[in-house]
């Protein structure tokens, strides 16, 4: 298990270095100036000197690179152009917004996706399992950025049930941050209408967000079981008068949870990528809405240390799954 932990932070070295190559290279690539944006289009020629010379965009490029990773080894991702706040703070203040839509998006996708895979497997060619192959084909197939548009159309425009944007109502306080996530503060508060108010929020987002990612799930989850009710094992147990309830649970299910593990590990991953289109759609004040305004301001510091943040994130999302892996495989560990 040390070894495992060992080689994974051995990689996220070199992670972090590939993505702070391809990010930097392509942050000076890409046309646009940083200085120009933050003085204007109508500064003087020696104020927007002054400004590049204080931005260090006068050194060499290779110059520039070697004083980001500095900082990078520092923990300093840069000051956002945009909001003129070190990128690591202003990450820090939109990440409770992103963490609640990812968590919420998550654990309905586990749980959805596992109870749908097995139930389509089991019930092989019925009714159900064709309903499942059309539920899990529409989620990969639809856009997200389609899915939340139909979602606000319907639910906010036409029917009129959901709110389409924002964490709460302009006319509820927020709760004492506590966590940061306002369902579980507004509860610590004893604040129920905040709590109900960032429920209704949430059930949008959280639902499109979720529902890509229960689809890969249910997929992987019923081309396990299948193969894993077809062994030898499973026919000699039901022979011997196991239950099939208990059969499916104790024994099937625990061994067709092996391959999918990846699946849901980089899920994890792919929600946080995900909430990108998601957040913009909803006007969720999260990460990646953040990103999104930063790409328009061309504020690379904070673009660079988002793409990096999220590295380091499938990085480590892998070294649980490959630990988990031990916990559900004796082999391995041996």
């Amino acid at each position: 298990m040390w070894a495992v932990i060992r080689n994974r932070l051995l990689m996220l070295i070199v992670v972090i270095f590939g993505v702070s190559c391809i990010t930097f290279l392509m942050s000076n690539v890409i046309p646009g100036d940083p200085a120009r944006m933050i003085v204007g289009v109508k500064a003087t020629e020696e104020t927007y000197q002054r400004v590049r010379e204080q931005m260090g965009l006068n050194d060499p490029l290779y110059e520039q690179y070697l004083n980001y990773m500095q900082g990078l080894l520092t923990g300093d991702l840069g000051t956002s152009l945009r909001t003129q706040q070190p990128v690591i703070e202003d990450l820090i203040t939109y990440f409770p917004a992103t963490l609640e839509l990812v968590l919420y998006a998550f654990l309905i996708a586990i749980i959805l996706g596992v109870f749908i895979g097995v139930l389509t497997a089991v019930k092989n060619n019925s009714m159900w399992d064709h309903i499942g192959r059309i539920f899990s084909i529409s989620g990969v197939s639809l856009p997200v950025f389609w899915s939340g548009l139909m979602a606000i159309i319907l639910f906010y425009g036409v029917l009129g049930w959901l709110p389409a944007s924002e964490r709460l109502d302009l006319f509820i306080d927020a709760p004492p941050t506590i966590t940061g996530l306002y369902t579980i503060d507004s509860l610590l508060a004893g604040d129920m209408e905040a709590f109900s108010n960032s429920v209704l929020h949430l059930i949008m987002p959280v639902s499109i967000l979720a529902f890509v990612h229960l689809s890969a799930i249910t997929r992987q989850i019923r081309a396990s079981m299948l193969d894993v009710l077809q062994q030898d094992y499973i026919k000699t147990a039901r022979a011997n008068g196991i239950s099939s309830s208990f059969l499916i649970i104790r024994y099937a299910l625990r061994n067709a949870l092996m391959p999918a593990v990846t699946v849901v590990g980089l899920s994890i991953g792919s929600l946080l990528g995900g909430a990108v289109v998601t957040e913009t759609i909803f006007n969720w004040p999260g990460m990646g809405k953040y990103v999104v305004d930063s790409i328009g301001s061309l504020d690379f510091p904070a673009i660079m240390g988002f793409t990096i943040l999220i590295a380091i994130g499938y990085v480590l999302i892998n070294l649980l799954v490959d630990l988990l892996y031990m916990v559900l495989d004796p082999q391995i560990r041996e």
